[in-house]
Formats: structure tokens, C-alpha cells, sequence
């Protein structure tokens, strides 16, 4: 990737629904060139999807929990099954392995209370865990979906 390329995907993680005349315009080629560019992005993987971003507030999501949880079995088929079944959650919106104490880190949305406990039972019913720690997020400060795409590395 080089400079032109960073600048892209800068300008497209703001707004992915800028018209290609004015993403060329800001990126300093034409269109054909800087649509070439975006599609060639797109097939290395590194732009991996455009979505709309919606507030969960205004659809009735106003509860974020962090899940910290250990597990006393760490083999191969137990993480499958694990990752399987917490991935095909909806309420799941992002899901980690960690380093240190904590086993995994899940990052999960719902609407209040009464739903979280309705997840957090269907969670221990599916697998057994050692430990599940409950975080309950009161003010979301900072909320983003767009990385700083580093420079160029210097020669």
C-alpha cells in the first residue's frame, strides 16, 4: 500500500458513501484510477465490507456489558464449541481471546437488564465456564470504527 492508497482508505472510513469523483478529488487521481484502487483493496482483504452504522440507543440496545470469562478446559474442541456458540449469539458484538487472567472478553449489546440475564443464561447453559464476570458500561466517552492508518514506514 502506499500513500495514495492510506489516504483512501482514511477518507472511506469517515464515509464510505463519498461519490468516487470527490474521494478522487481528495486523493488526488481520477476516478478510474481511484476506483481501481478501491477494488483492489477490497480483494486483498483490507477492506473487508461498507456498512451503515446505526445507535443502538435508537433501536431499543441501551445495555453494553463487557464479559470476562475463564474456563478450566483449554483444548482444541472446547474452544471450537465455545467460539462457535458465542459467535452465532447476536447479542455478541465482539469476542476475544486474552492474555493474562482473563480467558476471553466479549463485548455484548442488549436492550436492559432482563434481556443481559436471559443472554447470561443461555451462555451458561451452553458450555460450562469457570468463572463469568459482568461489566456494565454506564456512558459510552468514545465509540469508533475508523483505525489511523498509519504512514509509509520510512525507508
Amino acid at each position: 500500500m502506499d500513500a495514495i492508497d492510506r489516504k483512501i482508505l482514511t477518507v472511506l472510513q469517515n464515509d464510505a458513501n463519498i461519490s468516487i469523483a470527490d474521494l478522487a478529488d481528495r486523493v488526488g487521481l481520477s476516478q478510474t484510477p481511484c476506483w481501481k484502487r478501491i477494488q483492489k483493496l477490497e480483494q486483498a482483504g483490507v477492506i473487508l465490507k461498507r456498512v451503515a452504522l446505526v445507535s443502538p440507543e435508537k433501536i431499543g440496545l441501551g445495555l453494553t456489558v463487557f464479559v470476562q470469562i475463564e474456563t478450566a478446559d483449554h483444548s482444541g474442541p472446547w474452544l471450537d464449541k465455545f467460539a462457535q456458540t458465542a459467535a452465532a449469539m447476536p447479542e455478541v458484538m465482539e469476542f476475544y481471546r486474552m492474555a493474562g487472567d482473563v480467558d476471553y472478553m466479549l463485548r455484548v449489546v442488549v436492550a436492559d437488564m432482563a434481556a443481559y440475564d436471559t443472554f447470561y443464561k443461555k451462555l451458561i447453559e451452553t458450555i460450562p465456564l469457570k468463572n463469568v464476570t459482568s461489566r456494565f458500561a454506564m456512558e459510552r466517552i468514545k465509540a469508533t470504527t475508523a483505525y489511523k492508518v498509519p504512514d509509509l514506514p520510512r525507508p
